[in-house]
């Protein structure tokens, strides 16, 4: 680390330190946020955007949309994004770069974590102590241990935490998961799930540079490993290992959380992984090509288990359906993304057991509106944190097999990878000082 980047971190260690407490919020805060009262049936929910890029920005537009929710304030450690976003959510509202002057605020009763993923957990948990509500994009965390992390957080201080898992909000899934759930399929051997898109020529090997003046890059990495700036690692970060975890978890927790719904399973047994960079030259540390199985136990719909199929494929997206999950059952199998589900019948001895049919989306999801009356009515969130954080882990589950190039054996009550303490060396990471995980 050269001298003139050192002492850039050591002044960004001062300024934070100077302030609010890093490791979790105080005690007084943690107080204060069990005796909150909690928002009337008819009250206004005042919500803050943490993380103002693409997603934020949708995420903004989604809650002024709503009828009864007010945004009071955004926030990003990218000035230029700050001020389109406070631009877009009127030139009254609160902008500032840390989201820590934002849960100071006792007006504000919710907030959106839109930031990349090294970051959910963390301000979830900071959100929770300050008494706050919160609306976290999927995925929930980097590692399993966060995730976990940020599940106790939400018990402990009783708040209402919602991923952004929008596809249990939206009226067709519920439907098809309906029809999965009678067991008009039959019985389910497998699932196929996959992710294709053509990112063709790739990200490309920009060189490491000063970051953009209007970015705050040392608050930006936060908990990660202190680096020089990269603008893949910025603009592409899902691809990096500090940052998030590829398609595979990024993408796929919308798939694997309705798998988990359909078929009454929150976890794998067994995970095991392959794949590379098979397609691009470029400086992404995920790779662009990545097929990976996951074996769950018994349920009612697979009496003897079942498999789950992941693909993702960064060098073509040539099919009808790029995202999407495959139910193979012994009446019939169901294509479900989101357009609508797809039922092909299968034929035994001449005879088709159920129908073939094609039922096309008519409703949006609303994510967002259920979450607003779930903070209204203190109630546990259908997409809540916890069924965010199994969604979550199948990826990551992927990704420690693909790492160590073996199949991992799965313990889901205890959350540990059997007789392998290199694969339980990857549940968690260290997190950069001053960050600390505290709940």
């Amino acid at each position: 680390m050269s001298d003139a980047f050192g002492a850039l971190h050591r002044r960004r260690f001062l300024k934070l330190s100077s302030g609010i407490a890093i490791g979790s919020w105080t005690a007084a805060a943690a107080t204060a946020a069990s005796a909150r009262p909690a928002v009337s049936a008819a009250e206004t929910v005042t919500v803050a955007i943490i993380g103002c890029g693409i997603r934020g920005g949708h995420l903004l537009r989604a809650f002024q949309r709503v009828r009864g929710c007010t945004v009071a304030a955004v926030c990003d450690v990218h000035r230029g994004r700050l001020a389109k976003a406070r631009d877009a959510a009127g030139s009254s509202v609160m902008a500032t770069t840390d989201y820590r002057r934002i849960l100071d605020r006792k007006d504000i009763d919710a907030v959106v974590v839109a930031t990349p993923d090294q970051w959910h957990v963390l301000i979830t948990i900071h959100a929770c102590q300050a008494g706050k509500d919160v609306y976290v994009e999927k995925p929930l965390g980097v590692t399993i241990a966060e995730g976990r992390a940020a599940v106790r957080a939400a018990r402990k201080y009783n708040r209402v935490v919602q991923i952004g898992t929008q596809q249990r909000s939206w009226p067709h899934y519920a439907e098809a998961v309906e029809i999965l759930r009678s067991g008009e399929l039959g019985t389910i051997s497998e699932v196929k799930v996959w992710d294709y898109e053509n990112q063709y020529p790739g990200f490309g090997n920009p060189p490491d540079e000063p970051a953009p003046a209007e970015l705050d890059w040392d608050f930006w990495l936060g908990p990660s490993p202190l680096v020089p700036y990269n603008r893949n690692r910025y603009l592409h970060h899902y691809w990096f290992f500090d940052y998030g975890g590829a398609w595979q978890v990024d993408w796929a927790v919308h798939h694997y959380d309705i798998v988990h719904w359909a078929m009454g399973v929150r976890w794998p047994r067994t995970a095991t992984a392959s794949g590379g960079k098979l397609c691009f030259e470029d400086n992404r540390e995920w790779p662009d090509t990545f097929e990976g199985i996951l074996e769950y136990g018994p349920c009612d719909l697979a009496p003897k288990g079942f498999v789950l199929q992941y693909t993702f494929r960064g060098g073509c997206r040539r099919e009808r359906h790029n995202h999407a999950k495959l139910f193979c059952g012994t009446h019939g199998s169901m294509l479900l993304d989101r357009s609508g589900y797809y039922i092909l019948a299968e034929t035994h001895r001449g005879q088709r057991v159920i129908k073939s049919r094609e039922v096309r989306a008519k409703e949006p999801p609303r994510h967002q509106e259920a979450f607003l009356e779930n903070v209204r009515e203190r109630k546990r969130p259908f997409a809540d944190i916890e069924e965010g954080h199994y969604a979550t882990n199948p990826g990551h589950l992927l990704n420690i097999a693909w790492r160590l190039a073996r199949k991992i054996v799965w313990d889901g009550e205890k959350e540990q990878v059997l007789g392998d303490e290199e694969a339980n060396a990857l549940l968690g990471r260290k997190f950069r000082a001053p960050w600390e995980l505290t709940i």
